[in-house]
């Protein structure tokens, strides 16, 4: 990746928080590199270079300030005129894809060799697949130490190194100093408890951000009995893997980040966990980016004036939206809650906290689903059959929610199902998966935002309009229910 000198060095003079984490720079003289919004006095300029990625920096020797700390800067967002290869490849490696498994098997689970892998890595962001994994695992690492006061072997682990060896082998290489020296002069207290596993972690993102409308659209949604707004923060029940327990999410005070606090039975899956939390709020988007697209048309350009930082709602659970998406389906938010909460508390475990009372299920797994009587509970008996058919395709393994492939490849197998069109494909998609460029095209709310007139566009007409704002189309629809 080619970076444009005059504009890192003016985002770094201004400490422009809108680049953050888009790239790093690193001072020869001192052997540090930095995030663009650190506080240090600059270096000169001719011991200056900028670097695409952290994991660039590290490559050429350079070691994380300790003052800006570039391991809690936002994550490399998932588009900013890469491929989407390189996009998707970033969010397996984030969700754990090198741990166990080999370049080899990204590479086939994104249907490219190795080799082009590796070449695309090393035109986006200057460093290999491999070295992007590591970076991404030691800087978490690095914050649990800051953040939190775990033992260093759980930290190991947690973050996702095979023994403590590693781990300090990784860590002494990017910081220059082992994990315990962190630890030592660490004053930073945010673990609230061992029983069950408590900590509170500051998630970055590059503003604009737009949380009032974006906790407003999930307290409209909320499941009854799973999810609960209430005082400016979102809470949840939450299982991944044999974890268990609750998250919630709150704005930062004078900072552009969330925080988030969990109650989970163990930390073993705490990584995975914050990264769902990220998704959920989209807050690795680069809207700069975004926002440049959509600049070019007279509708979307007027929105995005208006209101900037809308971003595009995920999910802590990818299955739990394909049903909410599903059960929604020509009936009102309102009626939906009133059938989906009834299906948490049907066929979901129960879920009990004293300090959370309105929190009391556990949304179902795929398999809890697939088996329970979902008769009496104010659905039509079709939608009971297309919801159970896509729970059995998840359970028997015909249906993944994972980023793999293209778009095509997850939107076909999906609207094989019987009662699942291309509009609750596109809408799945963009929630569940976080797809950037899904695109509901049939969707009332986008023809009536399109329409001129008397005149209704059609869906031939509407996608080829929006050819022009991909890969953000998702983004644009989002601006387009708002209109």
């Amino acid at each position: 990746m080619t970076l444009d000198t005059r504009i890192c060095d003016r985002a770094r003079l201004a400490r422009d928080p809108r680049f953050d984490g888009l790239f790093f720079t690193g001072a020869l003289s001192t052997g540090i590199y930095c995030r663009p919004i650190c506080p240090a006095r600059s270096p000169k300029l001719e011991n200056i270079v900028h670097f695409p990625s952290a994991a660039a920096a590290a490559e050429a020797g350079l070691h994380p300030c300790l003052r800006c700390r570039p391991e809690a800067s936002p994550g490399s967002p998932a588009w900013n005129g890469a491929s989407a290869t390189v996009s998707r490849a970033m969010l397996l490696i984030r969700q754990g894809a090198l741990d166990k498994g080999t370049l080899e098997d990204l590479a086939l689970k994104l249907g490219v060799s190795s080799r082009h892998l590796r070449r695309l890595f090393q035109t986006h962001f200057g460093a290999s697949p491999k070295s992007l994994s590591t970076t991404h695992k030691t800087f978490f690492a690095k914050r649990l130490l800051d953040e939190t006061e775990l033992p260093i072997t759980q930290i190991a682990y947690v973050s996702g190194f095979g023994s403590i060896r590693r781990f300090n082998t990784a860590f002494g290489k990017i910081y220059g100093k082992p994990p315990s020296s962190f630890r030592n002069a660490s004053k930073t207290n945010k673990t609230l408890g061992k029983a069950p596993f408590r900590c509170t972690l500051t998630l970055s993102y590059r503003p604009p951000f737009d949380w009032q409308r974006m906790l407003g659209f999930f307290q409209s949604r909320a499941i009854p009995g799973v999810e609960w707004v209430a005082d400016g923060a979102y809470h949840r029940t939450i299982r991944m893997n044999t974890t268990t327990g609750m998250i919630s999410v709150a704005h930062a005070e004078k900072e552009h980040a969330l925080l988030l606090t969990t109650a989970l039975s163990d930390s073993l899956d705490l990584m995975h966990i914050v990264e769902r939390v990220r998704r959920t709020f989209d807050l690795d988007a680069n809207m700069g980016i975004i926002h440049e697209v959509f600049a070019g048309d007279d509708v979307l350009k007027k929105l995005v004036n208006k209101l900037p930082g809308l971003r595009l709602p995920g999910a802590c659970d990818p299955f739990e939206v394909a049903i909410r998406v599903v059960t929604g389906q020509q009936i009102s938010i309102k009626g939906a809650l009133t059938v989906i909460g009834r299906i948490a508390a049907k066929a979901g475990p129960l879920f009990k906290s004293a300090d959370y009372p309105q929190l009391t299920h556990f949304f179902p797994t795929a398999h809890e689903l697939s088996g329970c009587d979902l008769g009496r509970i104010g659905m039509p008996e079709r939608r009971v059959r297309t919801i159970q058919a896509l729970a059995q395709a998840v359970t028997r393994g015909e249906l993944s929610f994972l980023v793999n492939g293209s778009l095509g490849n997850f939107i076909e197998p999906l609207t094989r199902i019987p009662g699942i069109g291309d509009w609750t494909a596109q809408c799945i998609a963009m929630r569940a998966l976080g797809e950037p460029d899904a695109f509901p095209a049939a969707d009332l709310g986008i023809i009536k935002a399109l329409q001129q007139g008397d005149e209704r566009p059609n869906r031939k007409q509407i996608l080829k309009k929006a050819e022009n704002w991909r890969p953000w189309r998702a983004y644009a629809a989002i601006y387009l229910w708002h209109r």
